[in-house]
C-alpha cells in the first residue's frame, strides 16, 4: 500500500470513528486527544497511526470499520504499517 492510500484510508477511518459516539469517547479517552484535535491532527501520520490503532485493538470494530469503509480488512493493518512509526513487531 502506498503512502498515499494509507493516509487516505487512515483519514476514511477517522470519519468513522467520529460517527460512532459510543467509539469515539472511547478514543478520546485514551489517547488523551481532545474534539479539536481531531481536525487539527488529521494531517499527521502519527496522529493517524494512533487512530489505527484504536481500531485494531478489538477484532469486531475491525470487521466493521472495513465493511463500512469497503476495504478488506487486513487494508487497516497495512494503513498502519504504512504509517507507522512505532513498534510494528506486532502487526508482522
Amino acid at each position: 500500500m502506498r503512502q498515499e492510500n494509507a493516509h487516505t484510508l487512515a483519514l476514511q477511518t477517522l470519519g468513522w470513528l467520529v460517527n460512532r459516539e459510543e467509539l469515539i469517547g472511547a478514543f478520546l479517552a485514551n489517547s488523551g486527544a481532545s474534539a479539536d484535535d481531531l481536525r487539527a491532527q488529521a494531517s499527521d501520520p502519527d496522529f493517524l497511526a494512533g487512530v489505527l490503532d484504536h481500531v485494531l485493538q478489538d477484532d469486531q470494530v475491525v470487521l466493521d470499520c472495513a465493511q463500512d469503509l469497503g476495504v478488506q480488512p487486513e487494508a487497516l493493518m497495512q494503513a498502519r504499517a504504512v504509517l507507522g512509526r512505532g513498534d510494528l513487531r506486532h502487526w508482522t
